[in-house]
């Protein structure tokens, strides 16, 4: 259910309706339906389009991290070190680390 919701809060940020997602993503509306209400979950390659469309991470859509994007560098925005904010590449250096520890985590 945690993938849907989440799919149903990010329709809702986009203000799209269900039919109009199902468009985008050239699926049917009960399928975006299902997504929502947890009968079904989204396959591989709708993941894919969902995590593109919205710009988030597949893994903030299966509801695993409340990133919804460690590719992107504002992910690292809020944080500082010393009462500095972060610079452009201590950003990309915190995001390859991050990614590192999701990759060893799948193993």
């Amino acid at each position: 259910m945690e993938t849907g919701r989440i799919i149903k809060d990010l329709r809702n940020e986009k203000r799209l309706s269900q039919r109009e997602l199902a468009k985008i993503l050239h699926v049917s509306q009960q399928t975006v339906t299902s997504w929502e209400i947890g009968r079904s979950d989204p396959s591989s390659s709708a993941l894919e389009a969902l995590s593109d469309y919205f710009n988030v991470s597949a893994d903030y859509l299966l509801g695993k991290t409340k990133a919804r994007n460690p590719e992107s560098h504002d992910f690292f925005d809020v944080m500082s070190f010393d009462g500095q904010p972060l610079d452009e590449h201590d950003k990309k250096l915190l995001a390859d680390i991050y990614r590192t520890i999701q990759a060893n985590k799948k193993k």
